[in-house]
């Protein structure tokens, strides 16, 4: 296992800004966050490098990869007038093979009313309701990194204690440049084979 931190040392050294947004959910289960390394995109090996390093929403990107629908799973949340902050799993079809843990930060603000209404009800990843409401946006990477992953995530994405794990800070602005989410990212590890055409058949 890899050595464990004292949360109040966490407290004391802030998580570095590309990280900020999951340590809140870390501090509140009175744990610290793993160590993580930040990485140049050519660093990360395939299938990594395609899964992590685009603009693109990370909720299409992983149904293609996989070839099934991702289905979300909300871990904690916490909410303002104006931003909605979750930690979350996404997960593979009726499986429920988890392939992503995360955290998201919505300005709820500069949505859609309807927009605003169906990520409150969460039962949609984010990616998908921009694309089925239609709302133009950019996602654009800020940060790529490696995680040892802890007894937390490790549970949470099905991989063994401590294993090395990958994943990116994204934000996510509309056609005004405005914020409309900050998300950090942290994909399960990935088989060599994702076998799409067998996640596909129901459980």
């Amino acid at each position: 296992m890899p050595p464990r931190v004292d949360p109040a040392s966490a407290e004391a050294t802030p998580a570095p800004p590309w990280l900020a947004l999951l340590e809140p959910f870390y501090r509140r289960l009175g744990l610290a966050l793993p160590p993580m390394t930040r990485l140049d995109p050519h660093e990360l090996c395939p299938p990594y490098l395609q899964l992590l390093a685009h603009s693109d929403d990370m909720t299409p990107t992983l149904e293609r990869f996989y070839g099934g629908r991702l289905h979300l799973r909300v871990l904690s949340r916490e909410c303002s007038a104006e931003t909605y902050r979750r930690e979350v799993v996404l997960e593979l079809n009726h499986r429920r093979r988890p392939v992503e843990y995360g955290a998201i930060g919505i300005h709820l603000q500069h949505l859609p009313e309807k927009a605003r209404r169906i990520v409150l009800d969460e039962r949609h990843p984010f990616g998908r309701i921009l694309q089925t409401e239609a709302i133009a946006h950019l996602s654009w990477p800020q940060a790529f990194f490696s995680v040892h992953s802890d007894t937390h995530m490790s549970q949470l994405l099905g991989a063994r204690n401590p294993a090395v794990l990958y994943g990116r800070r994204n934000v996510v602005v509309d056609g005004r440049r405005r914020l409309l989410a900050d998300v950090v990212e942290i994909l399960a590890p990935v088989p060599e084979s994702p076998s799409p055409s067998h996640e596909n058949q129901p459980s």
